[in-house]
């Protein structure tokens, strides 16, 4: 490649991507498998390779004065190796998507018709940080039959190299198209801006990480995109809550892990039971170590900080939360729809009627009634493998498993038919 023309250069390995996926399209479940049991083999048996290229990664980022919390994230160890090689095997196991019958029938005039799932052709991710996205969405553009080009962040580019060579050399061993799995050439926002550019050689492109990454990639981008991520998601707790529910509901939903996108971030309370339950959660969430962002009516109690607009529409990643009492369900609804991302919001209320209506009028990609919003999750879901959440409502919606991987066609079949 010339290193000269970003554009010219990501088309290339577009192209060759394209041609890879015509040959991945024709294989079959056993043949996408042995694949991605030799990918997980080749990690354990270049761990040292993988390592050491982690290691220039973290030294680079610690040098640079990145966050702690960001450098755990880059950090890869052998534990940490050894659960990315399992995911490929659990991949492995996973029912095959191509080739599923989504519906058929025969029409009135004998035609046999059938929706098929098939692969999309070619998956562009652009993502941040974590070395392990990178075999995680090899393997599971692998096994819905996609090849898949990869664009890491800089921080993590010799992690990326690494675990790319591994994965192509293993993939190439089991007998299919090394060029299906490939990095995009280029550390600079212009191999970016080429990626998103490449309209006609990449079908669909799938971004994963902060919120300015996705808009970025959203706002540019002349590929089709599937929007994923940002979780800015709230615990509504109704009047008709039962509170020793409500406040562990509220503390997983918020402490269990702050740093993923269905980690709360905003707390309404029914006005009905505020004054049992402000103190209660308020000092729970203190002790936990989070800092509370209130009203008027939790600005009462001690240690809690104005809240704005922004902090309600703020998706923290961290130990905060934005917190607001309502007169009602429908004011809270109100709230969410001007605050959520659409990602993840919870009820917590023992009346079945304003969970259907809370259920009916809030849109989200998952609504939950009487539970975190840490289980919107695609191993949780039962999906066994996630390639991220989406927070749109074409094609995709919620964890994206194997299934979401894919498009359908349409299969007619006559004895001769013309019409």
């Amino acid at each position: 490649m010339s290193g000269e023309d970003p554009m010219q250069d990501v088309l290339e390995v577009a192209r060759r991507a394209r041609a890879a996926s015509h040959g991945l399209a024709l294989a079959t479940r056993g043949d996408k498998d042995r694949a991605l049991h030799a990918m997980a083999d080749a990690l354990l048996d270049r761990e040292a390779e993988v390592l050491a290229a982690n290691a220039e990664d973290v030294a680079r980022a610690e040098a640079d004065g990145t966050p702690a919390n960001v450098v755990d994230r880059l950090r890869l160890t052998p534990e940490r190796l050894a659960a990315i090689a399992q995911g490929l095997r659990d991949v492995a196991g996973l029912p095959d998507p191509v080739g599923e019958v989504v519906r058929g029938s025969t029409l009135a005039n004998g035609l046999e018709l059938r929706q098929v799932r098939v692969p999309f052709g070619v998956v562009g991710m652009i993502y941040e940080a974590r070395p392990n996205v990178t075999a995680d969405a090899a393997g599971i553009c692998l096994k819905s039959g996609n090849a898949v080009l990869l664009r890491g962040s800089s921080s993590a580019r010799s992690s990326n190299a690494a675990i790319v060579a591994v994965l192509r050399d293993a993939v190439a061993a089991a007998g299919l198209d090394a060029d299906a799995i490939q990095l995009v050439p280029g550390d600079t926002r212009d191999s970016v801006k080429a990626l998103m550019r490449a309209r006609g050689y990449v079908d669909v492109l799938i971004p994963r990480g902060g919120a300015g990454l996705i808009r970025s990639v959203v706002e540019e981008s002349t590929v089709p995109v599937i929007e994923t991520g940002v979780g800015n998601c709230h615990v509504y707790v109704d009047r008709a809550a039962d509170l020793d529910k409500a406040l562990a509901i509220v503390l997983n939903s918020k402490t269990h892990r702050t740093s993923v996108c269905n980690a709360a971030e905003s707390l309404l309370v029914h006005a009905d039971v505020a004054q049992d339950f402000l103190p209660r959660v308020t000092a729970a969430l203190q002790a936990a170590g989070v800092t509370v962002h209130g009203d008027d009516a939790f600005q009462a109690l001690d240690g809690v900080v104005p809240a704005t607009d922004e902090d309600h529409e703020r998706e923290y990643l961290s130990l905060d939360i934005s917190a607001a009492v309502v007169p009602d369900l429908d004011a809270a609804v109100a709230h969410i729809r001007r605050f959520s991302s659409q990602h993840s919001d919870a009820i917590v209320t023992e009346d079945q009627g304003a969970a259907r209506r809370f259920v009916a009028t809030v849109d989200s990609a998952a609504v939950l009634v009487n539970a975190s919003t840490r289980f919107t999750d695609g191993g949780e879901f039962g999906f066994g493998a996630e390639i991220g959440i989406s927070t749109q409502k074409l094609h995709a919606r919620g964890p994206m498993g194997l299934p979401e991987m894919t498009s359908t066609k349409y299969v007619v079949t006559g004895e001769g038919h013309v019409r």
